[in-house]
């Protein structure tokens, strides 16, 4: 017998305690059939001052991720989705890999782990853009660029703009307005980058990013976008939707 919900695809979801971003957002994708299961990564509201501050965060994130994994292992998901996306980046552009190998090393060889660092590019050729310049918008402290540059070079494309929006504390993430959102990326879209995408999981731009494709007429990625749509296609869920964007809604 299968789940009676879940009966398609379980998904575990780890992401920050912090975050209230991934869980909602999340839920407006999930195709019938398909459930969500979140586990927190328990890190405390980080003040985030300067760089030192943010480099803290992103290691609290990593100190605390086996644990949120093992919890929501026992539900028995097919796979793990990790809803933070700096991590999978941070230090090393393969940094995803490294996480991913340490949890299977704990929790067992088949455990499959669904990042940004997977998905980003993933999304990226499947709108057509498979090389070039790329810019992107973040809630991060400046110092996440070089980590971030380092990534994008190292799956084939330029760092062309990256607008960093510094918010004060890990909570208030989640409180960039849409107005803000909007200002920036016809900013970065002035100067023609290929796509524009976004990091900061805890950073609500699904629907916007949706809505910027229209009137910017080039691809707009957003990370939980894409994170959720790789966890999907790469577990055999095709269905598409309307209202996340031309990826969900094509590809």
């Amino acid at each position: 017998m299968t789940d009676a919900l879940g009966w398609r695809l379980k998904l575990g979801v780890v992401t920050p305690s912090v975050n209230t971003v991934v869980q909602p957002e999340y839920d407006d994708m999930r195709p019938r059939g398909v459930t969500n299961h979140i586990a927190r990564i328990h890190i405390p509201d980080w003040v985030v001052n300067n760089d030192e501050d943010f480099d803290g965060l992103v290691r609290d994130i990593d100190r605390n991720v086996d644990d949120a994994v093992g919890s929501v292992l026992t539900c028995d998901p097919a796979c793990v989705v990790l809803g933070v996306s700096i991590e999978a980046v941070y230090g090393d552009p393969k940094a995803g890999e490294a996480i991913r190998d340490r949890l299977r090393a704990k929790f067992g060889e088949d455990l499959q782990l669904i990042h940004a660092g997977d998905a980003i590019p993933s999304a990226l050729r499947a709108v057509g853009v498979e090389d070039g310049p790329i810019s992107l918008i973040t809630p991060y402290q400046p110092s996440s660029e070089p980590h971030l540059r380092s990534f994008v070079e190292s799956r084939g494309y330029e760092l062309h703009t990256a607008v960093h929006l510094r918010s004060p504390t890990a909570v208030q993430i989640a409180h960039t307005s849409g107005e803000t959102l909007r200002r920036e990326l016809k900013r970065l879209a002035a100067d023609r980058p290929r796509a524009i995408v976004q990091f900061g999981a805890n950073m609500s731009m699904g629907r916007i990013a949706a809505e910027a494709e229209q009137w910017l007429e080039l691809p707009v990625i957003s990370v939980n976008t894409a994170t959720y749509w790789y966890a999907l296609r790469s577990n055999g869920v095709d269905d598409q939707a309307e209202g996340f964007g031309q990826l969900l809604a094509h590809h």
